[in-house]
């Protein structure tokens, strides 16, 4: 369900809260973003501004919660909230009041100030899985949740984002829905539960821009794989399925894309060779390259996948934190 909200009182304080950050991005030196304007800041906001019940933001956090606002592409539609993120936490306590924190889902925001929809995600606390399932969703167990792992990279995800059929739809950015990441499985069991990482979301939008920036036209980058429920993921594990027991997939932050502007379930011949194969998979690792080079707090991983019998090829593309390339058939 997708809960939406018009009262302009609690929106100008909300503002007030995500405005006292964007004064500090600038203050902190950030390089002026023509899509950060759409968020108004009201001019006796000032970088001291302070949150209530909350001392005055640090610069960190500021840049923190602009990026976490429009991302790097300045195309993010969503902020997920969980209670490890108090800046958010405190925009959807003004905008929806405290129930908002304990009635995880979809918050949309509608105003004449925004001009695109703004919607405020509260997570299911990942605590809330119990013996493998959250309700009737069937999630399996995280690689390292029984031993945490030493490395932060493979800790499990902060929560879960609550999918219904009402809410599916929504948009997460520019080009994503909620539905386009996740796993393809449990058809008819609802709600299902969404690992998923703004950074990833971030990412494929900048991969987007880059490519129509080189000549590339691209209208719409296909998920053919996002989350997977360790569960869904075990399936494929070994030599048969080709899927790693640590893969990225589980914790919301990898996706298996193609170029597909007509949407017919293939690759685009994006080299306009006349063929589609392996080289249309490296022009878009190429523009992950130019990302990362230009961001590199989304490095991460890229693997090229061969076309088979069941799909064309693809690009695997991740937020790891670390840089790996790989090709396989």
């Amino acid at each position: 369900m997708v809960r939406a909200h018009t009262g302009a009182h609690r929106f100008a304080r909300a503002i007030r809260v995500v405005g006292a950050g964007i004064a500090l991005a600038a203050a902190a030196g950030a390089a002026p973003r023509a899509d950060a304007a759409r968020v108004p800041v009201s001019s006796r906001d000032s970088i001291d501004a302070p949150i209530p019940g909350r001392a005055p933001l640090p610069a960190k956090a500021g840049l923190w919660f602009l990026d976490s606002l429009v991302g790097r592409s300045g195309k993010l539609r969503a902020l997920f909230v969980s209670p490890s993120h108090p800046y958010g936490v405190d925009a959807l306590q003004e905008l929806f009041g405290d129930s908002a924190l304990d009635r995880p889902g979809v918050y949309a925001v509608h105003d004449s100030a925004l001009t695109q929809p703004l919607c405020f995600i509260s997570l299911v606390p990942f605590a809330a899985k119990q013996k493998g399932r959250i309700g009737s969703y069937w999630l399996g167990t995280w690689p390292h949740e029984r031993h945490a792992s030493r490395d932060s990279m493979y800790a499990d995800p902060d929560g879960f984002i609550e999918v219904t059929p009402e809410n599916e739809d929504t948009w997460v950015s520019e080009h994503f829905q909620l539905r386009d990441f996740l796993t393809h499985d449990q058809e008819d069991v609802w709600p299902k539960y969404l690992a998923l990482s703004p950074k990833l979301v971030d990412k494929l939008e900048l991969v987007i821009d880059d490519l129509n920036a080189h000549g590339v036209h691209v209208t719409h980058l296909t998920v053919m794989s996002g989350f997977r429920t360790p569960e869904y993921n075990r399936r494929g594990v070994g030599k048969r399925g080709g899927r790693a027991r640590d893969s990225r997939h589980q914790y919301g932050d990898a996706a298996d894309v193609f170029v597909d502007n007509t949407e017919s379930g293939r690759m685009d011949d994006l080299n306009h060779d006349g063929r589609v194969n392996l080289r249309d998979a490296r022009v878009i690792r190429d523009a992950v390259d130019r990302v990362e080079a230009a961001h590199p707090d989304l490095i991460g991983g890229v693997g090229l996948y061969h076309a088979t019998r069941a799909h064309g090829p693809f690009v695997h593309i991740d937020t790891r934190g670390e840089r790996v390339r790989w090709s396989a058939r």
